[in-house]
């Protein structure tokens, strides 16, 4: 390895090697080393082995923006360079859930993550467009959204006193905007997509995904802004605001529906595994008990099995027992708020994490099953206090009573 001032020739990879330790020792020369090479193989080996975007001194983001514009940086080097912060674990979903996805995308179709609460659309759809893209940026739809949150608006501005309109774009714009800029796939989340009125919000967005040629946007140069496959649009849709034969049919039709639904049951123990091992041996909990709550509690939601009820009190996926075991580990551990009355904590942590979540959209009747629910799991499992929960549910169903001017039994 040369310590001198080389002379390059062919910006390729046998340099990049060979005068590595000159590269790296300056911003100047780290970025002309990059936007001067035509060899891929050269920037994988700086990012990868050298870690030219973290290791140059003085560099700040210089390197970073320098590979992720590059046009001859592959996918996966930039993803690396955009990502390096990113830890979002597996992809836990049901394989065909992940394949549909992804092909959707590669064929240039937008897609609806869509199914029950706690299936883990939102955090799949970061891991999806972390693999199949750059990186993204996510929006959470309001019932305030109007088409300029897709798309973009003109907004006044106050200046030394002066009005001036300028140019806001939307979400999708903005990410039309950065796959420009990077020359590469870039990821927009939509989360709650039915919060808002897809029918008006979407409206452009819709002529635009069936004509590329269809300016959505114009920027602040007066660029036209327009959808390109490298425009990864990833929605998701909660079950419980609206079931897909209730969308308009301009989405069903342009947009790909992915359904994430109920785990297999091995997939599911397999998560409640991972995240009750986490409690580590010092936490006083039994964790093969937690485990059976756990798919008991899933069990009775799903199927109705602690109920009188035929069929299941509602859908309701596993990703929010995470939450449960989270709680535990912080409140019990020495010290912790819990320590020594981890049986209350399991009961507090159902009380906070759980049983609100499926209050939120229960009717009547199912709050009454919910209470029956957490009454027979209290019974059943002695070492924890599901008192609070029991307590949440039944003071819920009292509330709705008083609202609706009737009792549950009448």
């Amino acid at each position: 390895m040369s310590s001198g001032k080389p002379r390059f020739e062919d910006y390729d990879r046998e340099e990049a090697e060979e005068f590595s330790g000159f590269i790296l020792s300056g911003a100047a020369q780290a970025k002309e080393f990059i936007n001067k090479t035509n060899d891929p193989d050269a920037i994988r080996y700086l990012v990868e082995e050298r870690n030219i975007d973290v290791d140059v001194p003085g560099s700040g983001a210089e390197i970073e923006q320098a590979i992720l514009t590059s046009q001859t940086a592959p996918l996966s080097v930039k993803q690396t360079v955009a990502q390096r912060n990113d830890d979002l674990g597996d992809i836990r979903v049901p394989d065909t859930v992940q394949k549909n996805a992804e092909t959707a995308l590669d064929v240039g179709k937008p897609i609806v993550l869509y199914g029950p609460t706690g299936t883990g659309k939102t955090y799949f759809a970061k891991q999806l467009a972390l693999k199949t893209c750059i990186n993204y940026s996510i929006s959470t739809a309001t019932p305030s959204w109007t088409p300029a949150d897709i798309t973009g608006s003109i907004q006044p501005e106050t200046d030394d006193g002066e009005i001036k309109y300028v140019r806001q774009a939307g979400c999708v714009s903005q990410g039309i905007q950065k796959a420009n800029e990077y020359h590469d796939n870039w990821g927009v989340i939509i989360d709650e997509i039915t919060r808002a009125d897809i029918s008006q919000v979407f409206g452009p967005l819709y002529t635009a995904i069936e004509d590329y040629d269809q300016v959505i946007f114009r920027d602040e140069e007066g660029n036209s802004l327009t959808l390109n496959d490298d425009v990864k649009i990833i929605c998701t849709m909660n079950m419980s605001d609206r079931t897909v034969n209730e969308l308009d049919n301009a989405i069903t039709r342009r947009f790909a529906m992915v359904e994430l639904s109920r785990y297999e049951d091995d997939q599911r123990a397999d998560l409640f595994d991972d995240w009750i091992g986490e409690l580590g041996p010092d936490i006083d909990i039994d964790q093969e008990r937690l485990h059976d709550l756990f798919e008991s509690h899933h069990d009775g939601v799903n199927n109705g099995t602690t109920t009188s009820g035929e069929g299941g009190i509602m859908e309701f996926g596993p990703m929010h027992y995470v939450d449960v075991t989270k709680f535990l580990k912080s409140a019990c551990e020495e010290g912790g708020p819990y320590e020594g009355e981890e049986a209350t904590a399991v009961g507090q942590a159902f009380s906070t994490y759980i049983a609100p979540r499926l209050l939120n959209s229960a009717s009547l009747p199912q709050i009454n099953q919910l209470t029956t629910h957490y009454e027979t799991l209290d019974d059943q499992f002695e070492a924890f206090d599901l008192s609070s929960a029991i307590d949440l549910a039944a003071r819920e169903a009292e509330a709705e009573e008083r609202e609706m001017g009737v009792s549950a039994y009448e």
